[in-house]
């Protein structure tokens, strides 16, 4: 995710692409949500599902519309380079220098309203693919670059705990008990304490942690080498996705009709809301990935339209999921990763789905974990990066792997809290980078068109919020879920 401006890639269709902006939304915090809309009761947690999933609508046009702002300044620049190379054909060296300085001083003047008149009707194109640490050179100051570094670094640092906890807390789950090794005894009425016992003398918090360390040392030694996510193995996990998902919401609903549905979700818990803002808002999380999805796309001519549909058919599966869990379980039996619900022999009778619905996470997320980690290495070497210089190899190729590998880990060793590791993680990082980073792109990227393309430029990709109260709006609703997310900790911290 550094900040570099790269090729699109193979092209897709638009519907591809909707495709996969679903695949990419809806991921790991789905399963904690089950859990949370049961903490926060049934109707206050669809109304802030809605509206977290309109928020998030808001702030991806947002980013789309930078998207083609910062495409127009570079095609822009191109246009120019180019004239001046032809310009300077014929002069000498020294001329040349002299003639550089005098076309960049009358570029700056010059409104470029006039090349799109001539003959660049597409300036605001999509077509190179400008990640969000470019547009943030671009359009920030250097205070504002440094803080938008910091935000993603923080948000994947919170990532990354999330899913080095993730793992083993599914693998004790699945393969200890409270009274003996049989994975099938997670009865309805159990509940499980971190000192109870798993393998003889073994404690169920010494086998998270023996699995802890594991799924370090067999993935964390790709933190120091390079490795991207292939086409086949995004396949195969969105495949692992779709079908646990779908076994999950069948069963729930089986269950349901059967009448066997233990659900009695309360209307409304606020003292629940705390966790469920963090939970959805890292449920939305897209829009530091938007550029690598969406300027592949052939065809944007209704981008608007097809990114919209692609949050209602979200906000539909994610109310799917949801509903149906909090009326076949009961509140206080869902647990923080929602596929070990179905590790249960009264719900699932066969073993093998009981098997690939408990470890799905395990496969899916060990998939995702070296990525997200190479993805932070690079971000703080971006960070750190000054122009020209280059980092010595121990801090290349030891000192930045570490100090991405490490904290995460840590976090995972003291606590395995999945509901409050999503939440906070979304709540504060995902508040910056879902809300204040597109706000401030879309304010400054249309500041900066007015300059350089004079005044009533219509950029194609503009965001339906045009008016400046919805910068303002979003950035008032994401101070105010920091201090309300906040204030809940601190007063819970207060009563205890």
């Amino acid at each position: 995710m550094a900040g570099e401006i790269t090729e699109p890639g193979e092209l897709y269709s638009p519907y591809v692409g909707l495709v996969y902006m679903f695949n990419l939304i809806v991921g790991t915090g789905a399963l904690t949500m089950p859990k949370a809309f049961a903490a926060a009761g049934w109707l206050v947690s669809l109304v802030l599902l809605v509206f977290l999933g309109f928020m998030s609508f808001v702030t991806t046009t947002f980013v789309v519309e930078a998207m083609a702002a910062a495409n127009a300044q570079l095609r822009w620049k191109r246009m120019e380079t180019h004239q001046e190379e032809e310009d300077d054909g014929s002069s000498t060296a020294s001329d040349s220098d002299v003639l550089t300085q005098d076309n960049d001083a009358r570029a700056e003047k010059r409104p470029i309203l006039s090349v799109q008149r001539h003959g660049s009707p597409n300036l605001f194109e999509i077509t190179d693919r400008v990640e969000m640490g470019q547009m943030a050179s671009m359009f920030f100051s250097k205070v504002g670059v440094n803080l938008f570094y910091f935000c993603i670094i923080i948000y994947l640092y919170g990532d990354l705990a999330i899913y080095a906890a993730a793992v083993p807390f599914s693998l004790m789950q699945v393969t200890c008990s409270a009274v003996g090794n049989d994975s099938c005894g997670v009865e309805a009425e159990a509940k499980y304490n971190d000192t109870d016992l798993c393998w003889g003398p073994l404690h169920r918090v010494d086998a998270y942690r023996i699995y802890l360390a594991v799924f370090t040392l067999l993935l964390g030694p790709f933190t120091f080498f390079d490795v991207q996510k292939t086409k086949y193995l995004q396949i195969l996990t969105s495949l692992m996705r779709w079908i646990a998902f779908a076994i999950m919401i069948v069963l729930a609903l089986v269950r349901i009709g059967h009448g066997r549905g233990e659900g009695r979700p309360p209307l409304a818990d606020f003292s629940g809301v705390q966790n469920l803002f963090g939970v959805c808002i890292y449920s939305f999380m897209s829009q530091h990935s938007l550029p690598s999805l969406i300027t592949p796309i052939s065809s944007k001519r209704h981008l608007t339209r097809l990114v919209f549909l692609d949050y209602v058919l979200i906000l539909a599966f994610y109310g799917l999921l949801s509903f149906t869990a909090i009326f076949c379980f009961r509140g206080d039996s869902l647990l923080d990763m929602y596929t070990l619900n179905f590790a249960r022999c009264d719900v699932v009778s066969l073993a093998a789905v009981r098997f690939f619905l408990g470890l799905f996470p395990v496969f899916t997320i060990s998939t995702n974990f070296p990525i997200i980690a190479v993805t932070l290495r690079n971000n703080w070497k971006t960070l750190f990066h000054r122009e020209g210089g280059t980092y010595p190899w121990v801090v290349d190729h030891v000192v930045f792997p570490t100090i991405t590998l490490l904290p995460p880990v840590l976090v995972a060793f003291c606590t395995h809290d999945l509901e409050s590791l999503v939440g906070i993680t979304g709540a504060y990082a995902g508040t910056g980078i879902q809300y204040v980073i597109p706000a401030f792109l879309v304010y400054l990227c249309r500041k900066d068109t007015q300059l350089a393309f004079g005044y009533g430029t219509v950029n194609k990709h503009g965001s339906p919020f045009r008016r400046t109260f919805w910068v303002g709006f979003v950035l008032l609703w994401a101070f105010s879920c920091f201090f309300f997310v906040t204030a809940n900790i601190v007063l819970s911290e207060t009563k205890l």
